[in-house]
């Protein structure tokens, strides 16, 4: 089906939608397809190789549990944290992996099979994707009963290898189906103006293909209540995230400042929540908390910081009612994912595959543009605002230290959520013409990942990754 607002934001674990919402995803559905075919019961060994980027920094992201969850036959927008912390827990004590457990009321079967039993190969890039992975199992005898290989191309989004021409032509059919569907920002405006419509129109119409104007509704409050609530619970969880790096968790101590703050002594001070928002949210993500893919893991702070901007600092909502506010809401994410689903089209929303610009620069480009939308832009100030965002996010590299979502990522959110309410309001301070364009940015962001060096693509292999000391 064509890319819509429910595959750009979904519900999933942290810390990574690359290269743990993916992995765990790919997993599952192989867990699931060995059961369906009957092969479950034959099953007796296993063995899972992960190729480029899930190997380089796949122990920092997670990637090796999430596997052992998805083989388990758990999918990221199911199962709950507490759920996480108790099979890897058992997993790890027993040395045993139940293979397709949670999908076969027996059980599934019974395999002795931990984290060091994968097989990495940081140094082998599959042709199709540096986030590649192969699941094989065997019988008894040592025959081969099924191989499958995945690649996880960013977002959560899965392709299994062999079928990328075929998924490229079930997507474009199903364009065909849609009432307005575009893959372009200049098609897009042009659908705008040939109806008369804001991008959120363009988009709810598109979304009304599959779905009732009420799920459409339902589903993107929801989205926001996920979001919402991982602010809720980060800022209430005190200590040091996990993986070594010791980094302290610095939202509960902002907000408990911010409380006491007197938002009439700092004009700014709508800055220091939108900060708040961010790293709250992705220090959430870092330790492996469920967050909503916007439309990375990485980038998941972005789009939830300037929506609370746009709902508690925008002009006029201190006078909006609970109908107005969800209105915000609605419109902001059909605009926001609108401008994503061009990012996904021409370009990529991997940071493996075209550094950070692709996750915290299309996240950006996506928060700009919703702000606009609701702020009352129209289709050409929205498309200026997408643009600014990005065009300043051009060449941003991935250099996690110690491959773990961390640093730069947390605070890298907060600056991009602040780089997008300044895109949106000079994109409104202007009439819409500007001298680059959408799309001219969006090729020119594909392009400058194809050639940035593999160092910086989400490998620990350069940049602040090998000029920080971990320890």
């Amino acid at each position: 089906m064509a890319v819509g607002v429910f595959d750009l934001f979904t519900v999933g674990l942290g810390p990574s939608s690359s290269h743990t919402v993916g992995p765990m995803r790919a997993a599952a559905v192989f867990a699931g397809e060995l059961k369906e075919s009957g092969v479950l019961p034959r099953v007796a060994s296993l063995r899972v190789d992960l190729y480029g980027s899930l190997a380089a920094t796949g122990h920092g992201h997670g990637t090796m549990t999430a596997i052992l969850l998805g083989l388990e036959g758990y999918y990221p927008e199911v199962i709950l944290p507490e759920e996480v912390e108790e099979r890897l827990a058992a997993i790890a004590d027993t040395g045993t992996l139940h293979l397709a457990g949670s999908l076969d009321p027996d059980g599934g079967v019974a395999l002795p099979y931990g984290v060091s039993d994968m097989v990495l190969r940081p140094l082998t890039v599959l042709p199709r994707h540096t986030n590649g992975m192969t699941f094989t199992v065997s019988d008894a005898d040592g025959e081969v009963l099924s191989t499958a290989t995945f690649f996880s191309v960013g977002g959560g989004f899965i392709v299994r290898e062999g079928e990328e021409e075929n998924a490229q032509k079930e997507l474009d059919e199903s364009k065909k189906e849609l009432p307005l569907p575009f893959r372009t920002a200049a098609e897009l405006l042009g659908r705008c103006a040939s109806k008369g419509l804001s991008i959120s129109e363009i988009m709810l119409i598109n979304e009304l293909a599959s779905r009732s104007e009420e799920e459409i509704r339902e589903g993107l409050l929801h989205i926001w209540s996920v979001m919402e609530g991982c602010v809720e619970k980060s800022i209430k969880r005190e200590g040091v995230l996990p993986g070594g790096l010791k980094v302290r968790r610095r939202a509960p101590d902002w907000h408990e400042r911010l409380l006491k703050e007197d938002k009439d002594n700092d004009p700014k001070y709508w800055q220091e929540w939108v900060n708040l928002i961010a790293l709250a949210v992705n220090e959430e993500n870092a330790s492996g908390g469920r967050v909503v893919t916007a439309p990375t893991n990485g980038a998941a702070g972005i789009i939830p910081a300037v929506l609370y901007y746009a709902l508690h600092f925008a002009p006029g909502m201190d006078k909006a009612t609970q109908e107005d506010r969800d209105d915000v809401v609605v419109k902001f994410l059909l605009a926001a994912g609108a401008v994503g689903v061009l990012y996904k089209e021409q370009a990529s929303i991997s940071g493996a595959e075209v550094g950070c610009q692709g996750e915290v620069g299309s996240a950006s480009s996506m928060a700009a543009a919703g702000l606009a939308e609701v702020m009352g832009g129209t289709p050409a100030q929205v498309e200026n605002a997408a643009e600014i965002a990005m065009e300043h996010n051009l060449g941003l590299t991935c250099d996690p230290i110690g491959g773990l979502v961390q640093i730069p990522c947390i605070e890298r959110n907060a600056i991009a959520a602040a780089k997008a309410i300044n895109a949106a309001k000079m994109a409104l301070w202007g009439d819409g013409s500007h001298r680059v364009s959408l799309d001219e940015v969006i090729v020119t962001m594909r392009e400058t990942g194809k050639d940035m060096s593999h160092k910086y693509k989400e490998t620990a292999m350069g940049g602040l990754a090998v000029n920080v000391v971990e320890c």
